[in-house]
Order: structure tokens, then sequence, then C-alpha cells
């Protein structure tokens, strides 16, 4: 009994050593310095986002800047799911939207801008586009013509969105 006890003590105190070393900048603290953003979107991502709200936000929860990886498994039987999760990992798209019951992703929406032009930008857009359409998530393109239409907006979301589904 006096011996557990002696080893839990001994193993809080070297717990607390490696702890107190990394706090005073040890060898294995990584010192990086942060600050926070003004804001979460670019001013064209959020009135996309708002318009998104006033078209389908009664219908759908709407994420913003979503990684792939939070909405197609890379686990896959037969490939190696390490791999495959390290080609999704720095993939995201604009905006999500999700079914209020399941919270289940029904719609993945990209906002072109100048940048998706570029010829190494759509190489990723057609793998992006690819990646989803082999998931089974449907994909929503839009322009960015400095303004949206909600109604607009709501009538290419129906159209995007898998029959059936929704």
């Amino acid at each position: 009994m006096k011996l557990l006890l002696l080893i839990i003590v001994l193993a809080g105190l070297a717990a607390l050593a490696v702890w107190k070393t990394r706090e005073e900048g040890g060898v294995e603290a990584a010192k990086y310095h942060y600050k926070r953003r003004g804001f979460l979107m670019s001013r064209a991502e959020h009135e996309c986002y708002d318009a998104l709200l006033a078209a389908v936000g009664g219908e759908y929860h709407i994420f913003a800047q979503v990684h792939l990886p939070n909405l197609v498994d890379s686990k896959v039987v037969g490939q190696n799911w390490r791999g495959a999760f390290k080609h999704i990992s720095q993939k995201s798209v604009d905006f999500v939207l999700c079914d209020k019951a399941y919270i289940a992703p029904r719609l993945a929406i990209e906002l072109d801008d100048r940048s998706h032009e570029l010829p190494e930008r759509q190489i990723r857009d057609a793998e992006v586009e690819r990646i989803l359409r082999e998931a089974g998530v449907p994909l929503l393109r839009l322009q960015n013509r400095g303004s949206f239409n909600p109604v607009e907006l709501a009538q290419q979301v129906r159209e995007a969105v898998a029959p059936g589904v929704g």
C-alpha cells in the first residue's frame, strides 16, 4: 500500500516537473504567439452568408469555412486512410448547409472569386469537386458578383440539393 502511494506521488511529481519545464520554455515547448483575427469571413463571404441566412436559414443550419474531413470520411476499406486524410486535411469549402434535425450535410457551397481563375486553384477546385461528388455531397459554386439575391439563392440551393434530401 505504501509502495503504491509512493509510486503515485512520484508520478505526480514527474508530471509536474514536465509541465513546469514546458511552461518555462524547456526544449519541448514551442513558443508561438497569436492574436485574435478581426473577422471570421471576408466581406464577400459575409455578404453571401447573410444572403444564405435570408434564403434558407429557416430550413438549414449554415456553417462557414468547413474542412473536408468534417464532411467526408477518409476511412474507406482498402485504402491508406491516413494518406487519404492527409490529402483532404488542408482543404475546405466556404459554406455547408446542414439539415436542422441531424446536422447532416446537405450541400457544400464554394464562393468563387478571381483566385479561382488561377491554374493551381482550378486543379484544387476540380479535386474538391471530385471528392465531394464521390462522397455524395452536392456542391454549389457561386460567382462573387458583389451582391447576392436571397430569392435566386434559395432557388439555386433547391436545385443543387440532391432530390428527396432536405
